[in-house]
């Protein structure tokens, strides 16, 4: 089934999809691009199965692909993706009831330059600097009921590098 649906209104307009029935995503460069990213993951969430999987690829946070390209509205860093989950509006409700649990993130290293460094250098050279990660892909899993609004429930992803030359 083909379905042609406008993104930015999915808080208004909803798939015409049934609760529950979806196994799996695949958001390719599209997540950069919506306005109301919130709207979108909760919409999706309504129609994911139980323990559904999301995989998104976008350009990281800090690379100059992520705002160089006039139709990227925002930019996606590593806590980024927690937002997508109950457990991180502890602090404020913003009226998103999706839960996707961030379960692996994989970072597209620009050089191997950095290889060697230890993780804690490593981490703290990406906070920092511009340009060390090219992109990011995040798999998400849905988690069904969703999960109380609890500091002590959020759980980190696991994180890979991958360098290229």
């Amino acid at each position: 089934m083909d379905i042609v649906q406008d993104l930015e209104t999915l808080r208004d307009t909803p798939l015409p999809i049934a609760d529950n029935s979806v196994d799996e995503f695949l958001l390719c460069h599209v997540i950069e691009h919506i306005r109301d990213p919130l709207g979108m993951m909760q919409e999706l969430y309504r129609v994911a199965k139980p323990d559904a999987k999301l995989v998104a690829q976008c350009p990281y946070g800090s690379s100059d692909d992520a705002w160089e390209d006039p139709t990227h509205v925002r930019a996606y860093f590593i806590g980024s993706w927690g937002f997508f989950s109950q457990p991180f509006y502890w602090r404020a409700d913003y009226g998103y009831r999706g839960d996707w649990q961030p379960m692996k993130i994989d970072l597209l290293m620009h050089a191997k330059d950095d290889e060697g460094l230890s993780a804690e250098a490593l981490m703290a050279r990406l906070q920092r600097e511009r340009n060390i990660v090219r992109e990011c892909v995040v798999t998400m899993t849905a988690i069904k009921p969703h999960r109380a609004a609890k500091r002590e429930l959020q759980t980190p992803p696991k994180l890979q590098l991958h360098w290229s030359p």
